[in-house]
């Protein structure tokens, strides 16, 4: 399934637009992320029409890729400046995290905006090796597999194409995304944009990037600013809704997969 381009599905800086605007507030307050649990979501008033489409996302890679940093970064919440290897509820053993983001777009063939609530499945490398039960668990009902790889790392990048066809087969119906990490450590990159080109060609599978860095902190001096933080986000987030609300327009039949447009009776 190829992914569609970006900004054809989803309306970019939808959020800075007056309607886009009542939207931001339920995830930005005071400019201040706000965090939900996993059975939180966000209060809209009565008067502000929306969906809510849910998907579950697994995040994958090496070790020290930075999976958890990008999940919080996508979560506005610290971005971790040691690695640390994934834990679950008890502590100091390997596991599972679960973090839920809620970002709100505007789908271009959409008579009212959605909010996409993201699920993130982060584990640790070490505990896909030694308990056989976590990777089922975390491909179970997945919408999306994110395959990280750092920019600071070039091995992690090549490994890119094996731990695709370790994670999923090709039967399976799961988007597939590339995210590229530690991007603002450019003098230090081993991986090039003609690298990135060849293969996004050669696979077929979108590639994202991400910074890898806090934003600044309020004049409390404890809080991130959360609309720097939003815009550090935006593009991911943007993007990872436009490949899961393609996927789900092509099973539901609305879309031409040969000329990759919305038929007229998806609105």
């Amino acid at each position: 399934m190829s992914a569609p381009r970006p900004g054809s599905l989803i309306t970019p800086d939808w959020l800075l637009s007056p309607e886009g605007r009542d939207y931001l507030t339920c995830i930005l307050r005071k400019r201040k992320r706000r965090t939900f649990g996993l059975i939180e979501r966000p209060v809209l008033p009565p008067q502000l029409p929306a969906d809510v489409a849910s998907y579950k996302i697994f995040v994958t890679g090496k070790s020290g890729v930075g999976k958890t940093s990008l999940v919080a970064k996508l979560c506005g919440l610290e971005v971790p400046t040691m690695h640390h290897e994934t834990t679950a509820c008890f502590p100091y053993l390997p596991g599972i995290q679960t973090s839920c983001v809620y970002w709100p777009a505007h789908p271009r063939h959409s008579d009212r905006p959605i909010i996409f609530a993201f699920q993130f499945w982060d584990c640790g490398e070490s505990a896909l090796k030694k308990f056989d039960h976590i990777l089922p668990a975390c491909k179970e009902k997945a919408d999306a597999v994110l395959f990280l790889f750092s920019f600071t790392d070039r091995s992690s990048f090549e490994d890119v194409p094996a731990l695709i066809s370790r994670t999923l087969s090709q039967e399976e119906n799961v988007a597939r995304v590339v995210i590229g990490t530690k991007l603002d450590q450019f003098m230090h990159t081993d991986v090039t944009e003609q690298d990135i080109r060849d293969f996004q060609q050669t696979w077929q599978v979108p590639v994202m990037r991400v910074r890898s860095v806090n934003a600044p902190r309020l004049s409390d001096g404890r809080s991130l600013d959360g609309r720097t933080e939003l815009a550090d986000a935006a593009p991911v987030l943007n993007g990872l809704a436009e490949v899961l609300w393609h996927r789900d327009q092509i099973t539901a039949g609305l879309v031409d997969i040969r000329e990759g447009e919305i038929s007229s009776n998806a609105s």
